[in-house]
């Protein structure tokens, strides 16, 4: 055999050696199988609607709205292109059908006018009936209640509701609640294909959702994604379920669907900076909204529980310089006189940990544990003051009303000393009897100066210094003593008020200059 061929061999049994491992390596790796919604959508799509708003303006030529992200243009050619319909909240050139558009904006004949059921009004009618918006909603129960956005059906004379079978209802506002961005509508029909409502609690991160809604007036759009993060506080009462599903407008008020065809969220929000999906969309979590919708269907109305408070985030600063085990709570930055929360004792510089039996996480927890307590309930608060917890005496809570400006007194200016010589970094002053009258305090040093370690921290001239860790301060000689005697190796927590608002405001003094 030649050395030519001797090659050959070597080769031949060198490749017939590995075939049978690279075999092996190629089934070892695992299939993944993507999931399928198509049975989602036949189950969920004939439960989701499209609404479209009107107002009323005067006569003219003006354009029709156009849903947030349109124009004309270009954008109308690749509508009539690629769609066959006019460019949502445009009449039809020609007479077009234009059915399978926009939600019934365009579509459609003559106005049937019967059992409460009506196609689209006719584009040559009187135009004092303007177009207002485009949006989402869903079928909650077979009598014709419908779940949307506050803001889909905001300032709207006129509501109109698209089924999937074409049917368009004129709707009825039932009510409206803007602090969760939740509506009820109905419309006079039976029936209807309610929506199966899930559990937002039991939501995972990571889990694969469906959105199904009338992106840019297109109803009946599908597009999917998985859920990024639960629990974003981006609002007093709505901990957002966060997805990178593709929301748009007119996405608003539709429903965030799960894997078993349930709805667990209400698509409202999308974090965007040209107006378009950029990954980043939230959700209401269907138990807040479900909470909501029922008070809305009883009275109206959503009725809530306040004590009278502003507060503020623990930061892990405070927590470590008050003696806290972990950043929890909530700050307590200010009491109403005379409120729930004054009258149970509680003051500002309080951390609140427990309210009804329930402990308070993140400073966003308490206004949704105080929001959901019916008033005139009586419940148990524990706060964390001067290095302890305290319970206090129960709190009745009252009934929200609107905010109130306060107004506050107008301070004189102090005389500012030459410079902050103590390790604070602090020139402080007695207050005045009458403005401390007038500002309803009974001790604090209001500060002059400020340099070094509290000019770092944010102190400004005119703030007023009530607690220095855990020492009240009554005057400007105490508060020089107890500057005088901080470890300087320690973050100390200094209890601020500004304003009408209270803080704590970690702060690690100098070391001493050697003399």
């Amino acid at each position: 055999m030649s050395n030519f061929s001797l090659r050959k061999f070597i080769a031949a049994a060198a490749l017939a050696v590995c075939l049978p491992f690279v075999s092996h390596t190629a089934a070892a790796v695992p299939t993944v199988n993507l999931p399928d919604f198509t049975t989602l959508v036949d189950k969920v799509g004939p439960s989701v609607v499209n609404i479209r708003t009107t107002s009323r303006v005067g006569s003219g030529n003006e354009l029709r709205g156009l849903p947030p992200g349109l124009d004309d243009g270009d954008m109308s050619k690749f509508f009539r292109r690629f769609f066959g319909i006019p460019m949502p909240g445009q009449p039809p050139q020609g007479g077009g059908g234009g059915s399978s558009g926009g939600g019934g904006n365009n579509g459609g004949g003559g106005d049937q006018g019967k059992g409460g059921s009506r196609n689209a009004p006719d584009d040559n009618q009187d135009n004092s009936e303007q177009s207002s918006g485009v949006g989402s909603g869903f079928i909650l129960s077979t009598d014709g209640y419908v779940m949307t956005n506050a803001h889909v059906v905001d300032d709207a004379d006129t509501i109109y509701v698209t089924l999937t079978d074409k049917r368009e209802f004129k709707a009825r506002l039932v009510g409206v609640d803007e602090r969760t961005d939740v509506a009820v509508v109905k419309i006079s029909a039976t029936n209807l294909p309610a929506i199966t409502i899930g559990d937002s609690n039991k939501v995972r991160v990571g889990e694969w959702v469906l959105a199904i809604g009338s992106p840019f007036g297109l109803d009946n759009t599908v597009t999917a994604g998985i859920v990024s993060a639960k629990g974003r506080d981006t609002g007093d009462y709505l901990p957002f379920i966060q997805t990178d599903v593709a929301v748009n407008p007119g996405n608003s008020g539709g429903p965030l669907i799960n894997m078993a065809g349930e709805v667990i969220g209400i698509n409202s929000q999308i974090y965007s900076r040209t107006g378009g999906f950029m990954g980043i969309s939230f959700a209401i979590p269907i138990d807040e909204a479900m909470r909501v919708a029922d008070q809305l269907k009883t009275s109206g109305k959503v009725v809530r529980g306040r004590i009278a408070v502003a507060i503020g985030e623990v930061t892990k600063d405070v927590a470590d310089s008050l003696g806290l085990s972990k950043a929890q709570g909530a700050l307590v930055s200010s009491v109403e006189s005379g409120g729930p929360a004054d009258k149970a004792g509680v003051q500002p510089g309080d951390i609140i940990l427990k309210f009804n039996g329930q402990n308070v996480e993140t400073a966003t927890d308490l206004p949704r544990m105080v929001g959901d307590t019916k008033p005139g309930t009586k419940v148990a608060i524990t706060i964390w003051r001067k290095g302890q917890t305290r319970d206090l005496p129960p709190i009745t809570v009252a009934e929200m009303q609107p905010d109130k400006v306060a107004k506050t007194e107008q301070r004189k200016a102090p005389q500012p000393k030459e410079r902050a010589s103590n390790s604070l970094g602090l020139a402080v002053s007695d207050i005045p009897a009458d403005q401390r009258k007038a500002l309803k305090l009974t001790g604090g040093v209001q500060v002059d100066a400020v340099e070094g370690p509290a000019a770092r921290a944010g102190f400004q001239k005119g703030d007023i210094i009530l607690r220095v860790g855990d020492t009240d301060i009554t005057s400007a000689k105490q508060f020089e003593a107890v500057a005088q005697n901080l470890d300087a190796s320690k973050m100390v927590a200094i209890l601020v008020r500004r304003g009408d608002n209270t803080q704590f405001v970690p702060l690690r003094p100098r070391v001493p200059a050697q003399r």
